[in-house]
Order: structure tokens, then C-alpha cells, then sequence
């Protein structure tokens, strides 16, 4: 799986998803730090990663029926670094990250987009 981590969550989230087996990199990885939520989606879309983030404006266009993009929206307010890193180790599925990213609930994330 292929993930891409929005400005709202820190780099080190991409870093800990990719050294457990995922594809996984932060928009200040791939020059979109100062793009619009729209060329984030469609960055995405077009490199067909699924996008992790905490802004609730991704939900809108998640919600789409032309979407395209499969979104874990994570729901957890500020927290430390460690905090954050916890999430993924708190599902019981032997593949946590496809847990997050393939289940109707997960633990503190939602998930929207096309199965």
C-alpha cells in the first residue's frame, strides 16, 4: 500500500508507517508544502496513494462520488509524537496499517474512499 501524509500530521508518522513495510511519504517529501487541498487530493489521485491526514476538508472530497482517493481521516487532537505513533499499533489485525486503511471503524481514524 501507498500512503501520503498531509502537512496537518508530522513527517515522523510517514517515517514509522514506511519502515514497517509501507510506501509511505510526507507531503514535504514530495515538494507539496505549501499546496491547496485540491492539488494534495489530486497528487494522491494521480500517484494512487492513500491519503492520511487530519483535516476535515479532505472528508468532503472523500465523500465525493467521482472520489478516486481513499482517506484516513484521523480524529485525535493535539498529541505528542508518541501518542500519534500509537494509533496504528492499537488495531489487533496482524497488518496494522492495512487495518486502519481497509476497516469501516478503526481506532481513532476514519476511513473513507473506495474499498
Amino acid at each position: 500500500m501507498k500512503f501520503l501524509v498531509d502537512n496537518q500530521l508530522p513527517s515522523a508518522l510517514a517515517r514509522f508507517l514506511d519502515s514497517r513495510g509501507s510506501d509511505c511519504c510526507h507531503v514535504l517529501d514530495v515538494g507539496l508544502a505549501d499546496a491547496s487541498d485540491a492539488e494534495i487530493w489530486a497528487y494522491a489521485a494521480r500517484t494512487e496513494r492513500i491519503l492520511i491526514s487530519k483535516d476535515e476538508d479532505f472528508l468532503y472530497l472523500a465523500h465525493a462520488a467521482d472520489a478516486k482517493v481513499r482517506f484516513v481521516w484521523i480524529r485525535i487532537g493535539n498529541c505528542r509524537k508518541k501518542v500519534l505513533l500509537a494509533v496504528p499499533r492499537a488495531s489487533p489485525a496482524p497488518h496494522r496499517t492495512a487495518a486502519i486503511c481497509h476497516s469501516q471503524t478503526a481506532p481513532q481514524a476514519a476511513v473513507r474512499g473506495k474499498p
